[in-house]
């Protein structure tokens, strides 16, 4: 059994920061990408950024140079700091990790989502 918990998801107003966090827990042997999602009402599921388990990172054009994804593998956790928000990035933010459980299966997970909101 796999879990991933997101929190540190809120209200702010615009130009104010949250950082995310994740959390994944369970059997787990390994774990590869981890990223962020989010959708806002009426549109798809989108990337925000990922990360390697080497620390190579990727972000949606929205938000580079604003959004810094990073993560502590000890921990199995993933972090996103969110600077200069805008209300555009409102929506409800998704975790989601590819990983090997115990004892070696590997397949995407997904975090229950946390919402953001920003607004004056």
């Amino acid at each position: 059994q796999v879990q991933l918990v997101e929190s540190g998801g809120g209200l702010v107003q615009p130009g104010g920061s949250l950082r995310l966090s994740c959390v994944a827990s369970g059997s787990i042997r390994s774990i590869y990408n981890m990223g962020w999602y989010r959708q806002a009402p009426g549109k798809q599921r989108e990337l925000v950024a990922a990360i390697t388990s080497g620390g190579s990172t990727k972000y949606a054009d929205s938000v580079k140079g604003r959004f810094t994804i990073s993560r502590d593998n000890a921990k199995n956790t993933v972090y996103l700091q969110m600077n200069s928000l805008k209300p555009e990035d409102t929506a409800v933010y998704y975790c989601n990790a590819d990983l090997v459980t115990i004892p070696s299966t590997r397949r995407g997970y997904w975090g229950q989502g946390t919402q953001v909101t920003v607004s004056p």
